[in-house]
């Protein structure tokens, strides 16, 4: 008996046809209500549109992704300064589904405050077998050092270099790119050709965007960089006698995976082209290549922690959609301090039950011929290769850094970003969205420094910094005041007119200003412009905020904001836009107003600084 073919149920689908675009677009139009279309469509940093339906890339074919074809290597970071709890680490690791290993050198890219020794190596792969656990380094300034330290290793081992997975990270123009003196790629050259003639197989260096991308820069900024990078260790690899189909073997690539699933999974996949790309302009096929991602420090969170797994977790699935090679996964407290084995157990089994469970390593590019990531990565592609011509035609990665004009052109995607994070227009949940003042701590084995912790947000280098920090700053501001004070600052929502007229205003307004760490203290219901100040002034709060329709505020706003100045209210805030009532409003007493579109950042550092003086 044969099974059942596609003709065998053509009866039943026959009479289905799908709807075309036209029909779909009038029907959403007709449930927008006259509002434009186009607030439907979102933009990235480098400007791409992309609306909310995207028609399928019949075209898209499926591609080679990792080399292997096989599952990506669970990759744990290593960081620990204490070199016998690192060993600890890594063993205990491997033994519970990790397949390699992500050493964290001090002061390497990847290194947010704590990191390894080159010296203490030896005692921190102790019993590590070094054919069995492939390794991604984060070499940092020492990478030279660290390289000739694991071929120490490998021969104490008695194993044959081939044997094992190393990818030796040394990055030059990384190191340039973030401030140290400059770094000559000549050492480069001559280190991987004493690499390849012992036998190593795996990367030599990297080009390591994640530098870019906690920079605060886009992602064709990031993809730029990271081939006019790949460029130059090209020429350097040559430069010391390797041929070029050698040389490319031995340049890998990092990249920051983060929660937009979108661009993380379109900007993995165009790497891909646009590598292949310039391969074939020297003359060669392309080859997969070595690809590690990590999930990305600008999106961790101090506040609110656990959010961050979600956050990892949807970095891991775009990053494993999109065939990277190896993953490592900040752990949720990453952003707090030195991560306890409860964070890393919880960042290694992210990966497990992706790979294991869902299955995400069973198929190849599984994203090819989506509308979206398929649109999204052709735009990207384009924008990633004329900006990388730029750099080229500027003399390069190494004369464009030189120049500052990479760093200035990241540095006005930064400061874009961050206004857009002020304003709310990009969400960060548990942090400048659905706060919760009432978290918990999260544990750490040693906390990180405030530096560390924060970042320089206005610095003219290429700095890492997290997108959170400025509203974390408020909150911070607010618990010195409670251990100041004995209570957080508060601020006393008076609710006008019926339940129904100003529940959602005082639901939106709790949400607010409890982002700056403002407990808000509801009021009882009330009848009349005098309970509202008798409510006040029993609330313990010396701010106000005023809650309502915009029809009960015409009727009541005035008279109740007369009534809380006379009562004390030092700040009267109103939440909503006054529209034509601003002025009768101002003359009333009505200090500040709290609507979706307005600067949140900006009013909640006034919002806290009335709380905090008025005590």
């Amino acid at each position: 008996m044969t099974g059942p073919t596609d003709t065998t149920f053509a009866p039943f689908s026959a009479p289905f046809v799908g709807p075309g675009e036209g029909e779909w677009r009038a029907l959403v139009e007709k449930v927008l209500k006259g509002k434009s279309f186009d607030k439907l469509v979102s933009h990235t940093a480098d400007g791409i549109a992309y609306g909310p339906l995207m028609p399928r890339a019949t075209q898209a074919a499926p591609r080679a992704l990792r080399a292997d074809h096989g599952p990506w290597r669970v990759m744990v970071r290593i960081e620990h300064p204490d070199a016998d709890i690192a060993n600890a680490q890594a063993l205990d690791a491997l033994l519970n589904g990790a397949t390699g290993l992500h050493l964290v050198m001090a002061g390497a890219a990847g290194a947010h405050g704590f990191g390894l020794s080159t010296g203490d190596l030896p005692r921190v792969l102790k019993d590590v077998d070094l054919a069995g656990a492939a390794l991604e380094i984060d070499a940092g300034a020492d990478g030279e050092a660290v390289a000739k330290a694991l071929v120490k290793l490998v021969a104490e081992q008695g194993l044959e270099p081939s044997l094992t997975r190393i990818s030796f990270g040394i990055d030059p123009i990384g190191l340039t790119a973030r401030g140290h003196a400059t770094s000559n790629t000549h050492s480069l050259g001559r280190l991987a050709s004493d690499l390849v003639a012992r036998g190593f197989r795996g990367t030599v260096c990297v080009a390591d965007g994640r530098i870019i991308h906690q920079a605060g820069g886009s992602e064709a900024q990031e993809l730029a960089y990271v081939l006019s990078t790949g460029i130059a260790y090209l020429h350097a690899l040559e430069a010391a006698g390797l041929d070029l189909e050698t040389a490319r073997r031995l340049i890998g690539f990092r990249l920051a995976a983060d929660a937009d699933e979108f661009l993380t999974i379109a900007k993995l996949r165009a790497l891909r082209n646009l590598w292949a790309q310039i391969v074939r302009a020297c003359g060669l096929e392309p080859q997969p290549l070595h690809l590690h991602a990590e999930t990305a420090w600008r999106m961790m969170t101090r506040r609110d922690p656990w959010v961050n797994v979600l956050r990892t977790t949807t970095a891991v699935f775009s990053a494993a959609v999109a065939g990277a090679d190896a993953i490592s996964v900040l752990p949720h407290t990453q952003a707090l301090g030195l991560p306890d084995q409860e964070a890393q157990r919880l960042a290694r089994n992210t990966q497990l039950v992706l790979m294991e469970e869902s299955n995400l390593a069973k198929v190849d590019d599984p994203a090819a011929g989506s509308g979206a990531f398929e649109e999204i990565g052709a735009a990207l592609t384009q924008k990633a290769w004329a900006l990388m011509q730029e750099i080229e035609g500027d003399g390069g990665i190494a004369a464009t850094l030189a120049s500052g004009r990479l760093r200035e052109a990241v540095a006005q995607v930064r400061a874009q970003r961050l206004k857009n994070i002020g304003r709310r227009r990009e969400q960060i949940t548990g942090t400048n969205e659905f706060p919760n003042i009432h978290e918990a701590s999260a544990h750490v084995l040693m906390p990180l420094s405030a530096d560390a912790a924060s970042g320089d947000l206005a610095a003219d280098t290429l700095a890492p910094i997290r997108l959170a920090v400025p509203f974390e700053r408020l909150r911070d501001a607010a618990e010195a005041f409670k251990t100041g004070h004995g209570q957080t600052p508060k601020i006393f929502l008076a609710t006008l007119g019926p339940v129904a007229a100003f529940t959602a205003r005082a639901t939106w307004a709790r949400n607010f200003f409890e982002v700056a760490g403002i407990e808000a203290i509801a009021s009882p219901l009330l009848t009349q412009a005098t309970d509202a100040a008798r409510a006040f002034a029993d609330s313990g709060a010396r701010i106000v905020c005023l809650c309502s329709s915009d029809t009960v505020y015409a009727e009541q706003a005035a008279a109740a904001a007369t009534a809380l100045k006379q009562a004390g209210a030092t700040e009267i805030w109103l939440a909503g836009h006054p529209g034509a009532l601003e002025d009768e409003l101002r003359a009333a007493g009505v200090t500040d107003f709290a609507y979706a579109e307005c600067d949140a950042l900006a009013a909640l550092t006034r919002a806290l600084a009335a709380a905090s003086r008025a005590k």
